[in-house]
């Protein structure tokens, strides 16, 4: 048995991924009453939001109490690249709804009466501030990042002039806490087998044909932020081939983040990543969490295509001003909690839609969601690591100049 698990670690983690990918499509589309297949993926997907908060709680407390005075991190950057990648995303989606105009088909059966969206900006803003100042254990039970930051960061400054023995401790519990992650990732293969079948099983294909053209969108317009958007930001920043370091993330980041949907299930794997790039600790421990709250390309997109296409479908004239105002406020809200589809009201009541209708496209949202909620994660998730690296490699090669 030892030594089949010696050659299961082996093989490249891509490659197992790969594997589990292709036996759990099968798996679904010949024994989808095979609904026990699925509790791998629960199981993989429950392990990373419970060690997430842990994570990101110890690593940035031990960080910054370990920081020297005077030493200097690239937060300040990577968040105006976050802030960025969020408003030109925006702009990407209303391009191309300009381009390739989407007229959504409204029922009853796709209603999301049970939801309540955020009534505006201000209310968007006042939970932001409400969840910073959380109680700190409700904050990691909960998985509220920006609670967990707040205190971390709280307790890591305050423990700068803890005794070295406190200090090592906190780095033993970080270091042993990352250990965990590692054997958790470790079992990606099975659990997105698990993931996969539950999508094909219980979802089909069906449900997404008469989507098409949103999907396609949708999909396309993450497509240009992937490919097109973020390498021209890393050849602004960096001076380099941005292919490599794109791809790397796309690879080690986008392919977890697609099938588990939730970019705080990600962290443990962007951590792992940012690792393995040789990143600084110091600054992907708190830019990597501070990014699965508010670094949403994808919601971004999501939120400008869905409001336009509403208000395409009811022949609302929407001109070119307006549309950036929709830019600016789905860049600045894209990150609240609870899912981009939530904000969908919001965005569509700058032209007037009433919210009965916009929920019918909340409930759109959830029907194409087995798609377009992957590929928003995927682009979220790895956009942290990619912006993280962006500044890291950009620092030192200003540092190589001096």
């Amino acid at each position: 048995m030892k030594d089949l698990i010696k050659k299961w670690n082996s093989i490249s983690l891509i490659k197992r991924i790969i594997c589990g990918l292709i036996i759990g499509l099968v798996l679904g589309l010949v024994v989808p009453q095979a609904s026990v297949i699925s509790i791998l993926g629960t199981m993989f997907v429950g392990a990373l939001k419970g060690i997430a908060p842990l994570l990101v709680f110890f690593l940035v407390m031990s960080a910054l109490c370990h920081m020297k005075s005077g030493q200097k991190t690239n937060l300040k950057f990577i968040i105006i690249l976050y802030m960025v990648g969020n408003l030109v995303s925006a702009f990407v989606a209303v391009i191309a709804c300009r381009l390739f105009p989407v007229t959504l088909t409204f029922t009853d059966s796709v209603s999301a009466t049970d939801i309540t969206p955020p009534s505006g900006i201000a209310e968007v803003l006042t939970n932001l501030l409400n969840n910073l100042v959380k109680n700190p254990v409700d904050s990691i039970v909960n998985a509220n990042y920006i609670g967990i930051l707040f205190w971390a960061v709280i307790f890591g400054i305050a423990l700068k002039h803890a005794n070295k023995g406190t200090k090592d401790a906190l780095e033993n519990i970080s270091d042993a806490t990352a250990t965990a992650v590692q054997w958790i990732i470790n079992c990606a293969p099975f659990g997105i087998m698990g993931l996969i079948f539950s999508t094909i099983s219980e979802q089909g294909l069906d449900a997404l044909l008469s989507y098409g053209k949103l999907i396609l969108v949708l999909v396309g317009s993450m497509a240009v932020v992937i490919f097109i958007i973020n390498p021209v930001i890393v050849f602004i920043f960096t001076k380099q081939n941005p292919f490599p370091l794109v791809f790397t993330c796309l690879k080690e980041s986008f392919i977890t983040a697609f099938f588990t949907r939730s970019s705080a299930a990600n962290i443990p794997v962007n951590m792992e990543l940012c690792k393995k790039l040789g990143l600084d600790e110091d600054t992907y421990s708190i830019s990597i969490p501070l990014g699965a709250t508010i670094n949403m390309a994808g919601a971004a997109i999501t939120i400008s295509v869905m409001a336009l296409s509403t208000a395409h479908t009811l022949d609302i004239h929407v001109d070119f001003l307006t549309s950036i105002i929709l830019c600016v406020l789905a860049a600045l809200s894209s990150g609240v909690a609870g899912g981009s589809l939530l904000l969908i009201p919001m965005a569509c009541s700058l032209f007037g839609v009433p919210n009965d209708v916009a929920m019918q496209a909340v409930g759109v949202g959830f029907i194409i969601g087995v798609i377009q909620d992957s590929c928003e994660t995927g682009l979220n998730s790895s956009s942290d690591v990619l912006y993280t690296a962006i500044a890291d490699i950009r620092e030192k090669r200003l540092r190589g100049r001096k």
